[in-house]
């Protein structure tokens, strides 16, 4: 199974971009929330994948976080959602908006997604209920992007309960960096 890749960005056109690595191409198909955080062509990228096996293709599917990557494969397990529509849950939704939206129950959110219906989004929200875990959808505070999620679960995994980790993520910038928070969320519990 191929894990990670870490390459040299040749081509992007949604949602598929091309990593060179060590000469080989591979094609990634990625969530528009991760095709808009990309480098530019020419620079250096990671990506954490999840590889699919099927009778007539081999696809890579390429996430910047765990938590997406995580959350693309709870979608992916439930019957009748496929890496398509995995993947245009994940382009409308942060895997924390999509935890949020799963722990309160909304229908309305996932409705907004391009080929979500009613139904879709009922049987996404019961599937999903419990799944999605803790570190992605805080109580109290709203994870507006994929570096606050990762902010949130890097101050969990240092001992801090969700609660001091929701009050020190929703303290900081919105815009912070996922080093930057850390330190300054740490500084700020530290008092």
């Amino acid at each position: 199974m191929i894990g990670r890749l870490t390459g040299t960005l040749a081509e992007k056109s949604p949602p598929l971009v091309l990593i060179d690595v060590n000469g080989v191409g591979y094609e990634v198909d990625v969530p528009m929330s991760t095709f808009c955080n990309l480098p530019h062509l020419g620079e250096r990228v990671s990506l954490h994948t999840h590889f699919v096996v099927r009778e007539d293709a081999q696809l890579l599917y390429g996430f910047l976080t765990l938590a997406e990557r995580e959350t693309f494969r709870q979608l992916v397990r439930i019957t009748g959602i496929g890496p398509r529509i995995g993947l245009a849950v994940l382009s409308g939704l942060s895997a924390g908006e999509l935890a949020q939206a799963v722990s309160t129950q909304e229908v309305g959110r996932l409705v907004k997604v391009p080929g979500i219906g009613k139904k879709t989004a009922e049987r996404l929200l019961l599937e999903l209920k419990g799944k999605l875990g803790p570190d992605l959808a805080l109580p109290g505070a709203v994870i507006h992007t994929d570096a606050q999620a990762d902010i949130a679960q890097a101050l969990m995994a240092l001992g801090y309960n969700e609660k001091e980790a929701a009050a020190a993520v929703k303290a900081l910038p919105a815009d912070i960096g996922v080093s930057d928070g850390i330190k300054q969320a740490l500084k700020a519990l530290a008092r």
